[in-house]
């Protein structure tokens, strides 16, 4: 760990001024009265800003400190604790410029440290690693900065460079769970399973309830044909981490590939009484469809519509699989229930990976989305008959291969969501808009036979 790591800001600041008056210190309207009656008073400021800091009052710690670097403009000190709150107030263009003016004051190893993991965040990767160098310089063995160099050179797609500095991470310290994680997906990727599979259960040694090594396990075992295997991880990275939805997509196909449904049912519904989600209603409309069961699938796909902000799969492709869905009940006809699984292929044993260093520390793999909907007709439509629903026929939606177009909304690469991988490869763009061109009329239709 690097060396002011193990300390808070605040004691960071306490080390720089030792005249700390404790007395003084638990009293901010003392100090914000002293202030009141004289201004100039920069003792009590900078013993105030310390409070500030130190309660969560980071905004009025900004500008103490913002107030004292403008008459003490030589003060390196004070731009560097200033960087510190701008950080904490997610300022980073503001915390970068400061720290360098901190650096130019005086180039200490902390200044260069933390200005390179600023600069990390905001993915300005070539100065990043200029500071980690110059923090070597001092301090060769900062295992910290190894992974912040690894980091850096994994973004620039110098992934040899990568793995190098990732493994003097780990050499220098063993438990460091960021720097296995990192060597585990570059290697599942460049398909050495071995590797991978080893440096993720390094990482669980270390830190036992990170979801995201228990999910590319899971991917791994899936891939290699262990199914068994691959529940179990992925149960673990729901246990983990509820919210981790991947997770059910792909304990879904497992499921359904071997039958068995009660289980992943029980999971889903579970699930969804904790908090509404697209992507779940979709999974579990694929069920449904698993088992015939018609109107459950319907319904469900209805409630995957009424969460748009947390559908990933195509909205336009779902709406138009519900569309064929309500068609079939107008007409009284059955879904054959999906008696293969031909769409689960081998996309599935893509890996997690976040963006920067910090979706690690956290470990919070779940986006948070907007609770807000889009306003949708939550009201039951009415089934057509027969002569409405022409454009629903068979030849224009393929019962057996309606998912195909889905397989790769599945993939659980973070890093590469294209949006084309969701299209199937059978149909091309000029079929979907004929498609929504033939759907419009159909409305047009239908508001005539309303006014009729």
């Amino acid at each position: 760990m690097h060396a002011t790591e193990s300390l808070s800001p605040i004691s960071i600041y306490l080390l720089i001024y030792p005249c700390y008056n404790l007395t003084m210190a638990n009293d901010i309207e003392s100090l914000q009265e002293l202030l009141k009656n004289d201004p100039s008073n920069f003792q009590a400021r900078r013993e105030l800003s310390i409070i500030l800091v130190n309660k969560g009052f980071n905004e009025e710690a900004e500008v103490n400190l913002d107030f004292l670097c403008k008459y003490f403009p030589e003060d390196a000190e004070l731009y560097y604790n200033l960087g510190i709150v701008c950080e904490k107030l997610k300022k980073l263009d503001k915390a970068k410029e400061v720290y360098k003016k901190a650096v130019e004051l005086s180039p200490q190893e902390d200044f260069y440290y933390n200005l390179g993991e600023v600069l990390v965040d905001l993915k300005e990767w070539d100065e990043a690693e200029k500071c980690f160098q110059e923090v070597l310089k001092t301090d060769p063995n900062d295992g910290n900065c190894y992974f912040n160099l690894g980091l850096c050179y994994y973004n620039r797609e110098e992934k040899n460079k990568a793995l190098d500095n990732f493994q003097k991470a780990v050499s220098i310290n063993p438990k460091d769970v960021y720097a296995y994680f990192y060597l585990g997906y570059i290697y599942q990727n460049d398909g050495l399973t071995n590797f991978a599979i080893e440096s993720y259960k390094k990482v669980l040694e270390v830190s036992p309830d990170y979801s995201w090594a228990y999910y590319n396990l899971g991917a791994i075992a899936f891939k290699n044909g262990n199914d068994e295997e691959a529940k179990e991880y992925l149960r673990k990275t729901i246990q983990c981490n509820p919210q981790d939805y991947e997770a059910y997509k792909l304990l879904v196909k497992i499921c359904i590939k071997n039958n068995e449904t009660e289980e992943v049912l029980e999971l889903l519904h579970t699930a969804l009484e904790k908090e509404e989600n697209g992507d779940l209603f979709y999974c579990l409309a694929r069920v449904y469809k698993f088992i015939g069961d018609l109107d459950e699938y319907y319904n469900t796909l209805k409630r995957a519509l009424q969460n748009p902000y947390t559908l990933s799969y195509p909205k336009d492709i779902v709406k138009k699989e519900y569309d064929y869905v309500g068609a079939k009940i107008g007409r009284n006809e059955s879904i054959e229930p999906e008696r293969t699984v031909e769409e689960y292929n081998d996309s599935d044993n893509d890996a997690k990976l976040g963006e920067t260093e910090e979706d690690y520390k956290t470990d919070e793999e779940s986006e948070e989305y907007d609770s807000s909907k889009e306003d949708y007709d939550e009201s039951e439509p009415e089934y057509e008959s027969d002569e409405e629903s022409e454009e629903y026929e068979d030849d224009e939606y393929d019962e057996e291969n309606e998912y195909e177009e889905y397989d790769a909304s599945d993939n659980e690469d973070e890093f590469d969501e294209d949006e084309d991988d969701y299209e199937d490869e059978s149909e091309s763009e000029d079929e979907e808009d004929d498609w929504d061109d033939e759907y419009d009329e159909d409305e047009e239709s239908d508001d005539d036979n309303d006014e009729e």
